[in-house]
């Protein structure tokens, strides 16, 4: 198994010519244009999409001017406009990354700033907009992949995905790429652009029928973090209503790999501007631009195979200490100062068997028994000592004698559940929170042979065929499974509709009470939802002390 970590159609001419003096896109306007509901005046031109059954899909619509040449490592400018109509059947290119993932392909497109937007067929005015933030590590996927038709149609909600820069193009904070194009800084190209869909959606979303005060931005992995930054970062206020975040606790403290474990370990958490300056300057040197006054140029110049290259497996993150993030986030939300907008927030029974399986691909097998002890120090950060009792606490023979089943289990707890934890008790004290735990253990795996040696369960990134239509898995859903997503996508979508996920004939979902740590399970089958405390399930009182 590889890594898993994680636009044409002519019209009447008089069409044309009205475009030239085509007033702000706004729901009247829709209502206008709507005399053909699969084509829609937005603020640079209009656009045909696909009709369906029960939905309407828009692919591959530009929400920002290519970030090519100058303007390689700039902050999103407007897109331009076009005349005629432009056709919006496709998706754009994903963003430059070197990944094999899930669904995705390879990339070194750098003209990838694309959405797409999905609608009920019949869609009302009003409707409320669900902005997803792909995962990927920051370092693949796209907006594509993830098929929103259910969760528009069943839901009644406009969903918009996009593609935002990745890897060395979004996120390298090197200092030779300050000021000119960069007007908040280097190192959060990526998450500029996430700001510049949220833009373009206030702008544009009454074209479709959504509403553009009452906006839902949520995402999963890379996209959870995304989310978690932009309750703290000022260019984001007032842009959305709010917030779930998927498998990315604020507080997650997992380091990218073993070999970067310490003061200076890759996470997916945004990290200090000097730590990612050092590593900026480190990759360009691998990248052949090692003198600082000539390094801004250099790495314009260079192939973006090159730059994909020079970045290999190591973990890019935002970057806080100035420009779109001028202070952490995760200190910001200990100390309350964020959007103060209600959140649902939810981590996987067993996140980290998809990263197990991933490195165990990597490494050949899995870790040698001898070995286990120094690999799981390293990964931890903890002395020997301390790590002979997280093993004494986590034995071999608990999972059969698979150092990979106990790796899972044990970097599960420390690594997510118990952030995910301390998350819900930070946003708990504040805000209306919703907090979840996705526990289906029979969930598809990905179209790859799952591994034989351990039980895959309830893995990382396994609750989005719940809720998106363009499934990974190498199966269907079962039809108890089928249930349960139908429940997951009337719980998301009532949350986007009024910040409360609760319905009449639904399982009560109270909000999260920081004094009794309850959230509520999310398996198939009867009594498959209901409450449990995280806290205890994953043993976080032991890791208390050693963290």
């Amino acid at each position: 198994m590889r890594n898993v970590l994680g636009a044409p159609v002519t019209v009447l001419a008089c069409l044309v010519t009205a475009l030239a003096t085509a007033p702000p896109a706004t729901a009247a306007s829709h209502r206008r244009a709507g005399a053909d509901p699969a084509v829609v005046r937005i603020e640079t031109g209009l656009v045909r999409g696909a009709l369906h059954a029960k939905y309407r899909l828009f692919q591959g619509i530009p929400y920002a001017a290519p970030p090519v040449g100058a303007l390689r490592w700039g902050s999103p400018r407007p897109a331009a406009a076009w005349t005629g109509v432009r056709a919006a059947t496709r998706p754009g290119p994903a963003c430059a990354q070197v990944m094999d993932f899930i669904g995705d392909k390879p990339s070194t497109a750098e003209d990838c700033l694309y959405l797409n937007v999905t609608t009920p067929r019949h869609a009302a005015a009003k409707l409320p907009v669900m902005v997803w933030i792909h995962g990927g590590g920051f370092l693949g996927g796209s907006g594509a992949i993830y098929g929103a038709e259910r969760l528009a149609a069943e839901g009644d909600v406009m969903v918009v995905t996009f593609n935002y820069r990745l890897n060395a193009l979004g996120f390298l904070a090197h200092p030779a790429l300050n000021g000119g194009p960069a007007r908040h800084g280097s190192g959060n190209f990526g998450i500029e652009d996430q700001q510049a869909v949220l833009r373009w959606v206030r702008a544009n979303a009454a074209s479709f029928g959504g509403d553009p005060r009452n906006v839902t931005l949520f995402g999963e992995s890379a996209g959870g973090m995304s989310s978690c930054v932009h309750l703290t970062a000022p260019g984001s206020r007032g842009l959305f209503q709010r917030v779930i975040l998927q498998s990315g606790p604020c507080t997650l403290r997992w380091p990218w790999a073993p070999s970067t474990a310490g003061p200076d370990a890759e996470t997916w958490r945004p990290k200090p501007r000097a730590q990612a300056e050092r590593q900026a300057v480190e990759l360009a040197a691998a990248a052949g631009c090692a003198d600082p006054r000539t390094a801004a140029a250099c790495l314009r110049a260079k192939p973006v195979s090159v730059l994909l290259k020079a970045v290999g497996p190591r973990g890019l993150a935002p970057a806080y200490g100035a420009g779109v993030l001028p202070q952490d986030p995760v200190r910001l939300l200990r100390s309350g100062e964020f959007a103060k907008v209600p959140v649902m927030h939810g981590i996987i029974r067993d996140e980290h068997v998809t990263f197990q399986v991933g490195f165990d691909a990597e490494a050949g097998g899995p870790i040698a028994a001898k070995d286990y002890p120094g690999v799981l120090g390293t990964f931890l950060g903890l002395d020997g000592k301390r790590t002979a009792k997280v093993i004494r606490r986590y034995p071999l023979s608990d999972y059969k004698g698979s150092t990979s089943w106990a790796m899972a289990s044990t970097l599960t707890d420390w690594a997510w559940a118990c952030p995910a934890v301390e998350t819900n008790r930070l946003l708990g004290r504040h805000v209306p929170t919703y907090a979840y735990e996705f526990s289906d253990r029979t969930a598809p795996w990905f179209k790859e042979a799952p591994p034989q040696r351990y039980p895959t369960g309830a893995y990382h990134a396994g609750e989005l065929q719940y809720l998106f239509s363009r499934a990974y898995a190498g199966r269907d859903l079962s039809p108890e499974q089928r249930r349960l997503s139908d429940d997951m996508i009337g719980y998301w979508t009532r949350f986007a509709r009024t910040g409360d996920p609760n319905g009449d004939r639904a399982t009560r979902w109270p909000p999260y009470d920081p004094s009794g740590g309850q959230v509520l399970s999310l398996a198939p089958g009867p009594g498959g939802i209901a409450e449990v405390n995280l806290g205890r399930e994953h043993r976080c009182d032991f890791w208390k002390p050693l963290t």
